[in-house]
């Protein structure tokens, strides 16, 4: 019975996407609260504290959604790729296209790879 407990429990990479997520979350959930308190800032007089409230808790937000987009994204293709078993392929590994070495024609030009491979 541990051993199917300790199988479903997330590693480290995947307990701290969770751990971005919930703090994405509750800075997102804060927001409101945050508008309330600049305007009750706004209506005392602190104009400009009010606005830098609201402003700062805006931006913390939009920079923790952003992270957890970005490492959520990352997890994602780290668990597609093991299980997949992706494999990066680079201009040696392409095995189907076959280009002869030596041609038996006087009046052929010889072109490089960048030749024609440009996307016009």
């Amino acid at each position: 019975m541990t051993g199917w407990y300790a199988k479903r429990m997330p590693r480290r990479s995947g307990t701290a996407v969770i751990g971005v997520t919930l703090l994405a979350l509750l800075l997102v959930a804060v927001v409101p609260v945050a508008l309330l308190a600049g305007v009750v800032m706004m209506i005392l007089g602190h104009v400009v504290g009010g606005l830098a409230l609201f402003g700062g808790s805006v931006l913390a937000a939009a920079i923790a959604v952003a992270l957890a987009g970005i490492s959520g994204m990352r997890h994602v293709r780290k668990l597609i790729s093991r299980s997949f078993d992706v494999v990066r392929l680079d201009g040696s590994q392409y095995t189907d296209v076959a280009e002869p070495d030596s041609s038996d024609y006087t009046n052929v030009v010889q072109l490089d790879r960048s030749d024609y491979t440009e996307v016009r």
